[in-house]
């Protein structure tokens, strides 16, 4: 096969095509898409498995490309999953370990009120070696509710952005209609009374539309050559749609016969998104220059809202540390980069994280890494691309929200950590250790601590210093 060996230098990164045969050399620095669904479970992909709605553009690009089903998010709710995906490095360094609300509810929970501009940022670093950037969609890492002095998300690296109600600069807010004769609503939690750049208000089952829009005009603006003569600009660019979070507005066809059904309408919103990125991929893969150079990556940002979605057969979902909550589909296209033979293929066995989507988008666009920090993740770019099925070598460690200590039913353990084989969890105190072994029971329903007691001790260990060395916040203490 081809393969990508990167060398750096002190002042300049090369890449060096190596002759094998099922896959081209990378001539130029590509481009990269990296799209994040909201709030969608593991199993509602009709390209994992999902049978309540098709999703056919996302199903043909994950035909075009390479499935994973043992990929993770680094938090198992907004803001930290983002921003792990966006710095490379576990969220709780910098104090964002659960979804960014109002100034007072910040400070209450021990939660920065916006990512740290002081903090790596992968576009930035893109933007530096010569990357046109652009964030198209939902951001929530500050400029939300009433929190106006965050920064603008092009002081992050990007130089064109357009949010919704969770960030600030150009926005487009929601229109909630549900045809019922009623006038629509605006849903905005406050941002448009917040300044910072132009509103616009769209009815909410269009939004995705207007994100996907923005990103193709803007990848078209990056392709036009340039009036000396010069080669395009490769991109690269976020396209994070609040499809699927609640609430559920579906356009006027869609919501007929749901008589208001949270599930039915979850499901309809799902299939109307993912018509609307269907116009970003083909807008790709029509053109030969860009489907032969661009590589885009599909995941959500943690598991489905109780009621809504779907991770079976993982326990748990959105906000809880079991595999619902944390394990993410995730589909990656690059013909011209991809493995011949992972086409099409499921990859159920690499173990990674988003932070290793992070570190291996720097290798594959041959972008020097941030000076003076050091990354939570590791190049794993070969088997993203389908040449290795090496793992993350590793552990991956979770801590749960703050503001979410579980159910009077159900404790939602404190800490957690998979190591392997093996995921393990437990309370800050070390109360209610759970192990176990996820190749042979994913959906983790049965606690091998009492049968593995020196494995169970050995990542107690490993997941409590890990934490030790971690800001504190508010979920240290239960309610």
């Amino acid at each position: 096969m081809w393969k990508l060996l990167l060398t750096v230098g002190c002042s300049c990164f090369c890449a060096i095509a190596v002759m094998s045969s099922d896959c081209l050399a990378i001539e130029r620095r590509p481009n990269g898409i990296v799209v994040l669904i909201d709030d969608m479970g593991s199993a509602d992909l009709s390209c994992f498995g999902g049978t309540v709605v098709k999703t056919p553009h996302l199903d043909r690009l994950a035909e075009e490309g390479l499935r994973f089903r043992s990929f993770y998010v680094n938090a198992p709710i907004c803001s930290p999953s983002r921003v792990a995906l966006t710095t490379g490095q576990y969220p709780h360094r910098w104090r964002i370990t659960s979804y960014l609300d109002n100034r007072k509810a910040n400070e209450q929970r021990g939660v920065a009120q916006w990512l740290d501009l002081k903090a790596p940022v992968l576009a930035r670093e893109l933007q530096r070696g010569g990357y046109a950037t652009g964030h198209f969609g939902k951001w929530h890492m500050g400029g939300q509710r009433d929190v106006a002095d965050a920064p603008l998300i092009t002081e992050y690296g990007f130089e064109a952005s357009l949010t919704n109600f969770e960030g600030l600069g150009p926005r487009v807010l929601p229109l909630l209609d549900a045809f019922d004769g009623k006038p629509a609503r605006k849903h905005d939690l406050g941002s448009a009374t917040l300044g910072r750049g132009t509103i616009q208000w769209a009815e909410r089952s269009t939004i995705t539309g207007e994100f996907v829009k923005s990103a193709v005009e803007f990848i078209d603006r990056t392709q036009a050559t340039a009036t000396d003569g010069k080669a395009a600009r490769p991109f690269y660019i976020n396209v994070w749609p609040d499809d699927v979070h609640s609430p559920f507005f579906p356009s006027q066809v869609g919501r007929a016969g749901k008589n208001g059904n949270k599930r039915a309408l979850y499901y309809e919103v799902l299939a109307e998104m993912d018509r609307q990125l269907g116009v970003l991929f083909e807008s790709v893969r029509k053109d030969p220059a860009l489907r032969d150079n661009t590589l885009i990556l599909v995941m959500s940002d943690n598991g489905h809202e109780d009621g809504a979605g779907s991770s079976t057969p993982l326990r748990g979902g959105k906000t809880w540390l079991y595999e619902g909550g944390i394990r993410s589909p995730l589909i990656a296209w690059a013909p011209g980069m991809m493995a011949r033979d992972a086409v099409g293929e499921i990859n159920a066995d690499s173990i990674f994280c988003a932070l290793d989507l992070n570190r291996s988008l720097y290798a594959v666009t041959q972008t020097l890494l941030p000076i003076g920090t050091t990354l939570d993740g590791e190049d794993l770019s070969a088997t993203l691309l389908g040449h290795s099925s090496k793992s993350r070598s590793a552990p991956i460690f979770w801590r749960r929200p703050p503001d979410r200590p579980g159910t009077i039913e159900q404790d939602n353990p404190d800490l957690g950590v998979r190591d392997g084989r093996w995921k393990f969890c437990m309370n800050y105190d070390g109360s209610e250790p759970q192990l176990f072994d996820l190749t042979a029971d994913v959906s983790e329903s049965r606690n091998l601590v009492a049968e593995h007691p020196e494995t169970a001790q050995r990542l107690r260990s490993l997941v409590d210093a890990w934490n030790s060395q971690l800001p504190t916040d508010a979920g240290s203490v239960k309610p």
